[in-house]
């Protein structure tokens, strides 16, 4: 894990790969209770009979904003950015998904910083974020995410 206390210190990972978090494994009861917090529950990702029998996949789907919503848990495991007294989700930009997560597939997340820019006391962080799926040579999604920081 990379350990980030300032500025300089994120800087000097512009136009890197900062790392890998580990495999996440998305199950039937992951999407359902996403299902159920944002009261989407297209039979795609909630019945498993029906996905098996008439789905293109053969199987249950994850959501894909369930996908982006494990961002920010998955970019925990790849960089502890510390000494901060605030950090904001700015948004996503040039978000393309390029493969569906089947229920139970593993997913890892892939970051790199794309820059980093001292906007007179906050610091903008674009990463692109690449999820990736286990034994899957196309990953679920690349795109970047945009985060603020108010260092110490």
């Amino acid at each position: 894990m990379v350990v980030i206390t300032n500025f300089e210190e994120y800087k000097s990972y512009e136009g890197k790969v900062v790392g890998l978090s580990d495999w996440h494994r998305i199950d039937q009861q992951q999407i359902n209770t996403f299902a159920d917090a944002t009261l989407d529950h297209q039979w795609i990702h909630v019945d498993k009979e029906r996905a098996k029998n008439e789905g293109p996949f053969k199987s249950t789907i994850a959501h894909g904003y369930l996908t982006l919503a494990l961002i920010p848990y998955l970019w925990k495991q790849i960089a502890d950015i510390r000494n901060v007294k605030m950090e904001i989700n700015y948004g996503i930009e040039n978000l393309k998904f390029g493969q569906p997560v089947l229920v139970d597939n593993e997913v890892q997340l892939q970051a790199k910083v794309q820059s980093i820019t001292n906007l007179r006391g906050t610091v903008k962080a674009v990463i692109q974020a690449t999820l990736l799926i286990r034994d899957n040579a196309k990953p679920a999604y690349v795109g970047d995410v945009v985060f603020l920081y108010h260092f110490n």
